[in-house]
């Protein structure tokens, strides 16, 4: 076999030039060492080099011969190359480079991988894909892969060769169309991206799917990273495993990490996640909430869409650090008792280039059809979650933040836009399922997966869906015939309590039914009471702003709001700067105004919502039968002209019982009677119109004592002095009987 004979030993012209032009699927077949005729002859891909020569671990370096107009350098040597062990150096323009190749190393893909995510069933889904520090044979380096089906060819670029297509193409595995390559020497810290060639011959540049860490906007590529940060909250996830979140008071305050606080002296830049932790943590904590509960921090090029556009669906946000930053913030929260909850986004997805969108050239995240594929109100993409892959790749994103950051619940972001074919859509702009119905049954099937996937391997943990239509059994077991939510979003209460606190009190008798409605469905579902980001933005105004009356009357409503909210049945939720009393809309471009706090008023309303969860937390009877009407009863629920509303929560044997009352006028009610289910003394524990909260003193100095004349059905009645626009909230005394409720 004569020298050229050997340098094309197994490969054709016709290959080579598929290589030219970016198109070969298995470049590792043509580059690299390959045995022939007892030696080994080595081939280069340096197009446009003047001159190529390999340095071999012995110390020789021998020059290649170009053997190919478009690039391909080779040549033979007498004995076996190990696999990483030599280095090909070019000369270009009078600059020499020399670098390790990665044609003969093994695939880091294997048919496990293949199988699993054929059956989408690939939980580890981003440790196989993405980008991954790797040692192989001894040599360290990045391995990378993609799921691209559908294209020609595909190549990995950046920093370290220059973003050139032509450098490392990928190898195809497989018949699902994805696609690997091991490159030696690339470390942690390294910019790429994926340049993708379609089946019409389009190139494509596009940020890893799967990618852990990515740039800063308006920085589009993706950073290899290698986590480092040691966990120390192993107690918390046992104790965690131990409980049921629906067996616990939970109290959520909702943050926009970008906005709760900055630091004007240095431009009015965000908090890192390191800042954040010990500011936000001693925050809460001394406000008495349970948990945080963060808008989406995953990666998303558009400060405006507060982190609901994602591009990085595994890639916490580089707003504010890097991967191991947040979960150093997760870790001090949950050392300071706080749980922590993500937004997590599986609807729809945003239309920019470098991101899902046509990935390889074809609808492959999203539904080809636009009548199922687009979203109307958003401008957005809508998953196909009939295709498994897909599927997958959601499962694996909403594992991950559990799995590998430790986050105690993910509140899954417009399931109702998921539910039905027809959410906002006109008439004739959707397609029925296979049953003729509105139903999106492929939807569904994720739902169901999530939620056995979660709830089986993070027992504790809390799925919660913001969902504002009545599908049925939105939170009864996936085997019970359910979605599987643990919990969820109570829009309705949210929307008739805030209609009815927003009414002018002389109007609200007429609409008096408004706030008790949500109790004939209220032990329905595992609900959460939200008062969210939602509800203070876009012209909404903010909730003191929502508040009919004067200064005064507008904080008088606004904390007899807070306290009806966290005496009813459900688990709550407030949003930033509502504990401030925030007189204006939220915006994500400033911080919270914290000189709030200076005025008296401002400052009551804090120091109200810190005794409310004070007393929550301590009190099972407010929230150990949320589910139930066993710890619930109306006192009387229909005196709509003195617009008064009195209900009694009881917890199980030995707990205390709790009264609450609200007055929903500005009128002081003298001598106001109501029966109560135990007879002695009932201490007055919340005043919403106490001086300290910024009141006008109104209340019954302490303590009333029970007495045997009957009323509301009940043999012993209290006889109370109600505050203006005001709560009164009284627990029983003594431990006695416990309420046994029942409407």
């Amino acid at each position: 076999m004569n020298d050229r004979t050997r340098l094309w030993d197994g490969i054709t012209n016709a290959e080579v030039e598929h290589l030219a032009m970016r198109d070969h699927s298995d470049p590792h077949r043509v580059l690299g060492a390959h045995p022939v005729d007892g030696g080994t002859v080595l081939r280069a891909w340096r197009p446009g080099a003047q001159a190529v020569s390999v340095g071999l671990t012995d110390g020789q370096t021998l020059g290649l011969s170009r053997i190919h107009g478009a690039g391909l350098w080779a040549v033979w040597l007498d004995a076996p190359v190990h696999v990483g062990g030599y280095c090909i150096e070019a000369t270009l323009d009078g600059v020499t480079w020399s670098r390790r190749e990665p044609w003969n190393f093994l695939p880091t893909l294997g048919p496990f991988d293949e199988h699993l995510f054929g059956e989408g069933r690939h939980w580890q889904l981003h440790e196989r894909l993405g980008a991954h520090l790797r040692e192989i044979d001894g040599i360290r380096g990045v391995a990378f892969a993609v799921w691209a089906p559908n294209a020609r060819a595909v190549s990995v670029v950046g920093d370290w060769n220059l973003w050139d297509p032509a450098t490392h193409p990928l190898r195809r595995i497989g018949s699902l169309g994805l696609w690997e390559i091991f490159i030696p020497d690339v470390a942690t810290g390294a910019r790429y991206q994926f340049d993708l060639v379609t089946g019409t011959g389009t190139a494509l540049r596009k940020c890893d799917p799967c990618a852990s860490r990515a740039e800063l906007r308006p920085g589009q590529a993706s950073i290899v990273f290698d986590s480092h940060h040691t966990w120390r909250d192993d107690a918390w996830i046992t104790a965690r495993a131990s409980r049921s979140a629906l067996d616990a008071p939970m109290s959520i305050y909702e943050v926009h990490a970008g906005s709760w606080r900055r630091v004007a002296a240095e431009g009015d830049r965000w908090l890192t996640w390191r800042e954040l932790a010990p500011l936000l943590a001693d925050y809460v904590s001394a406000l008495g909430f349970t948990h945080v509960e963060l808008l989406p921090v995953s990666e998303h090029p558009f400060d405006a869409s507060w982190g609901y556009q994602v591009t990085g669906f595994f890639a916490p946000t580089a707003r504010f650090g890097d991967p191991d930053d947040f979960r150093a913030f997760v870790d001090h929260l949950h050392s300071c008792g706080v749980g922590v909850i993500v937004d997590w986004v599986p609807a729809h997805f945003p239309k920019d280039a470098f991101a899902l969108g046509r990935f390889d050239g074809t609808a492959l995240y999203e539904h080809i059809d636009p009548r199922q594929g687009e979203h109307p109100d958003w401008g957005t993409y809508v998953f196909n979650f009939g295709r498994r892959e897909v599927r997958n790749f959601l499962l694996a994103s909403a594992r991950a933040w559990i799995a590998d950051f430790h986050v105690d619940g993910v509140r899954v972001d417009a399931v109702a836009s998921m539910l039905y074919l027809d959410y906002s859509r006109s008439h004739d702009g959707w397609v029925p399922n296979a049953q003729g119905g509105r139903e999106n049954l492929d939807a569904v099937v994720l739902l169901h997966e999530l939620n056995t996937l979660l709830h089986g391997e993070f027992p504790g943990v809390a799925v919660i869906a913001e969902e504002s239509t009545a599908w049925p059994s939105v939170t009864r077991p996936v085997h019970d015939g359910g979605l599987g939510f643990t919990l969820k979003w109570n829009m309705g209460w949210m929307h008739d309590t805030l209609a009815y606190f927003s009414r002018d009190p002389v109007h609200r008798r007429h609409h008096h039914h408004g706030l008790t409605f949500g109790l004939t469905y209220a032990f329905s579902e595992h609900f959460i009471l939200p008062l969210s980001h939602d509800e203070v933005v876009h012209g909404k105004h903010s909730l003191l702003e929502k508040m009919p009356g004067d200064r005064w009357q507008r904080f008088a409503n606004l904390r007899a709001l807070y306290a009806w909210m966290w005496c009813h049945p459900g688990r709550k939720l407030l949003f930033m700067g509502a504990e401030l009393a925030a007189p204006t809309e939220w915006s994500e471009e400033r911080g919270l105004d914290w000189s709030l706090l200076e005025d008296p008023l401002h400052r009551g309303v804090s120091a109200l919502l810190g005794d409310l969860n004070r007393l929550y937390r301590a009190t099972g009877a407010l929230w150990r039968h949320d589910d139930t009407d066993k710890g619930f009863r109306w006192v009387d629920a229909n005196d709509s002209e003195r617009s008064v509303f009195s209900f009694v929560r009881g917890g199980v044997a030995g707990e205390t019982a709790v009264l609450c009352v609200l007055n929903a006028t500005p009128v002081v009610r003298d001598g106001y009677r109501l029966g109560v289910p135990l007879a002695g003394s009932w201490r007055e524990v919340i005043d919403t119109d106490a001086a300290a909260y910024g009141g006008s003193g109104v209340g019954n100095a302490g303590t009333v004592e029970s007495t045997a004349f009957p009323s509301h059905g009940h043999a012993q009645s209290v006889t109370l002095r109600l505050p203006p626009l005001g709560v009164l909230v009284l627990t029983h005394d003594s431990a006695q009987k416990p309420v046994r409720a029942g409407r």
